[in-house]
């Protein structure tokens, strides 16, 4: 379980997050969801540590990650599995260095180890014959089942997507969101997605936190939220139900 409370981030006079608090749960699918620009990356970089807080805590398992030591930090860290929007690969080195990058830095496996790990990964996300080949090579939804076999690597605790689905096509978004509700499932992992897409809602959304202009407004299940009572909300659902029709009739 993650736990974060009051946290708030601005830039320069922009205010990003404005004192934001709740619980992401062990073994389940959490979504960040809201409409672009309302600070749904910007909490998950904050909860990772990627982006410091102006004020505000983290807690991973009742680890107060805000106020640790550079060990402890270092150790909840090896525990984090992390996609980024666009999957982040390194262009100049093979999916399966991609893969095994975590493990390089993170670990003191052997060689064959190490190899035995990145075959595994790939074969869990469908991908156990693409290792040699180059980024450039594959297409864009394989680059994010990359992206999710290194996330998994060293068997993370933690799980953070962000945007896993931008830039795909509606079926191969499908496909990736029950890929990553199957590992965090499988793994019982803590996993938050940061995400905008009503399918993925839906689809996986266990529990779900909305964001509206830096605050949070509402958290529930996807069984609520299409009832939520919240007119901001009503309204990023009815948009995203448009924008999903236009583009099944494209």
């Amino acid at each position: 379980m993650i736990k974060i409370k009051d946290i708030s981030k601005s830039f320069d006079d922009k205010v990003v997050l404005e004192s934001i608090s709740g619980e992401f749960q062990k073994g389940k699918c959490n979504l960040i969801i809201g409409s672009s620009g309302t600070g749904k990356s910007v909490l998950l970089k904050c909860i990772v540590g990627l982006i410091a807080v102006d004020g505000g805590k983290v807690f991973y398992d009742m680890r107060n990650f805000s106020d640790a030591d550079h060990d402890m930090k270092a150790e909840i860290r090896r525990e984090i599995g992390m996609l980024f929007q666009g999957g982040a690969l390194f262009d100049s080195k093979t999916v399966e260095k991609n893969v095994m990058f975590p493990l390089d830095i993170l670990t003191k496996m052997k060689p064959d180890e190490k190899i035995d790990r990145v075959n595994f990964c790939l074969k869990r996300v469908g991908l156990e014959n693409v290792g040699k080949k180059m980024p450039s090579e594959i297409s864009g939804g394989m680059k994010k089942r990359v992206g999710i076999a290194r996330a998994i690597v060293n068997n993370p605790a933690y799980l953070f997507c962000d945007e896993p689905n931008s830039g795909l096509d509606p079926q191969t978004s499908i496909l990736i969101d029950e890929l990553i509700q199957d590992i965090t499932y499988e793994l019982n992992t803590t996993t938050i997605v940061v995400t905008h897409d009503m399918n993925s809602v839906m689809g996986m959304g266990d529990n779900i936190m909305y964001l509206y202009k830096g605050h949070k407004l509402w958290e529930g299940s996807k069984d609520d939220v299409t009832h939520s009572g919240v007119r901001e909300l009503d309204d990023f659902v009815f948009a995203n139900k448009v924008m999903s029709a236009l583009r099944d009739k494209l």
